[in-house]
């Protein structure tokens, strides 16, 4: 099947969220099993919460502070994708990640220094971790993101072509394990078929576990 035939799936991530990780990978598994490809695109949960910090638990307030640990990753990968082109997204995306949740190295310089090998890209890109020199194309790519779906989600965010050919977005879905083989393709026709239709908006229940890495 050609590149052209494949339906895109746009995925807003920030490499802070276990739970964004675990459908990030799941969307990995679809790609393999239905005509689909996924285009990567950074959001930012410390843009997300900059105007409510007050509302946010302790700990998770100091991470989404100026200079907090919300904001090394996702500026390290928007100067990747601006310097190295949209490709280097998903590496190290997937790099950073698998540091971050399935290895539990923790988010720190080491870490994206890591990752960032890993993912083949220049060492001098930690750089950015502390500059602002693209946060106008971070705030921009968040924002994409997050006019399809509403300001009440957070990450992921996912973006298919809906009938008409407009964007359909939706938060999630949440789910762990990440699913594999056949039921990723099962999970995946069933968020299409709901958030296809006019009108619905949610599906939710309470999580009674927490994140699973392979």
């Amino acid at each position: 099947m050609s590149e052209s035939a494949k339906t895109p799936a746009d995925f807003w991530f920030d490499p802070l969220c276990p739970w964004a990780w675990l459908t990030s990978r799941w969307m990995l598994e679809v790609e393999k099993v239905r005509p689909v490809e996924v285009r990567w695109h950074v959001m930012s949960l410390a843009v997300l919460n900059e105007d409510k910090l007050d509302q946010l638990p302790e700990e998770y307030r100091e991470n989404m502070r100026p200079g907090g640990k919300a904001w090394g990753p996702v500026r390290v990968v928007i100067a990747a994708q601006q310097l190295h082109g949209d490709e280097a997204v998903g590496r190290l995306y997937t790099a950073l990640g698998t540091r971050f949740h399935n290895e539990g190295l923790g988010v720190n310089p080491e870490s994206i220094a890591a990752a960032l090998e890993d993912a083949g890209l220049p060492a001098d890109l930690i750089e950015y971790a502390d500059k602002d020199t693209y946060d106008a194309q971070l705030r921009a790519s968040h924002k994409e993101g997050i006019d399809l779906v509403g300001q009440e989600v957070g990450t992921p965010v996912i973006a298919v072509p809906g009938s008409d050919g407009d964007q359909i977005a939706f938060f999630g879905p949440v789910v762990t394990p990440a699913p594999k083989g056949e039921e990723a393709a099962k999970l995946w026709d069933g968020t299409l078929m709901v958030a296809s239709i006019p009108g619905f908006y949610e599906i939710k229940r309470t999580r009674t576990q927490g994140p699973a890495f392979d």
